[in-house]
């Protein structure tokens, strides 16, 4: 019915009179109307297809791999059609690509800060190397401190004497400790002839007794040696071993100021101009740096000789105390004496085979 309408219309002839104008024609009324009829008919299509879509959409959903923005007005050409799955694609890409850049950037980052720390690290040991070689040479100078200095050489001196007498403690507790044993066996012996001869049984008797108690008292030395041993142990290599350590940090220090402090002379003694300036006022933050970090190691180094000092008195005091009163009860045969030594000092001596595991540990 719309067709014929349309057709209708379009076959209509408009008549023409002579002064141009187009004449009034009864069939006006007629085109108006279907006009408005075919208006009416093409809403009503819409709305019901709209609504058809409408409802499909709410079912199913959208499927958003297949969905097109449409560029440009109603009735545009397919041209302006952009498929979201091209996007998709081209989103993914980049951000693909963004994450290879970055990965890319940090490695860059860590290579070139290796590189730095490689190129300052170069530049201070050949300033410190210089340096070194030309205090050696006596053609640069050093900083002195006297007084720390002769500190620090009489802590080398006394740490070489009494890795000595540490040395020698243990030897000689290695040798008691095999006479230990020696007497211990002989005293063993002893006691089996004494039931294996009958005519010399209190002979051999009354000497079994004699080295059983002599390995005992021995025993109880061994404890007072060990733990003489352990304390100066303990002190060489603990106590003035971590002060040395200090004490190497700061003659590192010391050469690292010095290099420094010639390097910011020899720029003093230079041109002045713009470049030259700038170089200064950088040798100056480096020299300030150094001087710092030394004068702070400096007074570490100071505080402990004072505490290890302290420390030393101490510890051998009482250390020599327990080695003179063990050694005297013990030649001496006064066994309550030695017992009390060891008591006053808080020693406690290990059961025989207590180093040895138990039956069931060795399983």
């Amino acid at each position: 019915m719309t067709d014929s309408i349309m057709s209708k219309a379009a076959t209509m002839e408009i008549p023409i009179n002579s002064n141009g104008d187009t004449g009034t024609l009864a069939e006006d009324d007629s085109l108006e109307q279907a006009a408005k009829l075919q208006w009416s008919l093409d809403e009503k299509v819409g709305s019901s297809r709209g609504t058809r879509d409408l409802q499909q959409v709410m079912v199913s959903g959208p499927n958003l791999n297949e969905t097109s923005i449409v560029s440009g007005g109603y009735g545009g050409t397919a041209e302006g059609i952009i498929s979201t799955s091209s996007i998709k694609g081209s989103n993914m890409h980049h951000s693909t690509s963004s994450s290879s850049m970055t990965a890319e950037e940090v490695t860059r980052g860590v290579a070139v800060e290796k590189l730095e720390t490689m190129k300052k690290w170069g530049f201070n040991t050949y300033k410190c190397t210089k340096q070194m070689i030309s205090e050696r040479f006596g053609r640069g100078s050093r900083t002195v401190d006297l007084e720390l200095e002769a500190q620090i050489e009489v802590l080398r001196d006394t740490k070489k004497k009494y890795e000595c007498v540490l040395r020698l403690a243990r030897a000689l507790t290695n040798h008691f400790y095999n006479m230990v044993q020696t007497q211990h066996a002989l005293g063993d012996t002893f006691a089996d002839l004494s039931q294996k001869s009958p005519e010399l049984r209190d002979e051999f008797g009354y000497n079994a007794e004699t080295q059983k108690l002599l390995c005992k008292n021995g025993e109880t030395l061994l404890g007072a040696i060990n733990f003489f041993v352990s304390s100066i142990n303990t002190l060489v290599k603990k106590t003035m071993e971590d002060t040395l350590m200090t004490i190497k940090m700061y003659e590192n220090a010391r050469l690292e100021f010095d290099a420094y402090r010639s390097d910011l002379e020899e720029l003093s003694l230079g041109p002045r101009d713009a470049v030259a300036m700038a170089r200064i006022d950088a040798a100056q933050q480096q020299y300030q740096v150094q001087k710092d970090k030394y004068e702070r190691l400096r007074s570490d180094v100071i505080i402990k000789l004072k505490f290890l000092e302290e420390n030393k008195v101490k510890v051998m005091h009482k250390q020599l105390l327990l080695f003179h009163n063990a050694i005297s009860a013990y030649f001496a045969g006064n066994q309550q004496q030695l017992e009390q030594t060891l008591k006053q000092f808080n020693i406690k001596l290990k059961p025989p085979g207590a180093d040895k595991p138990s039956w069931l540990e060795e399983q």
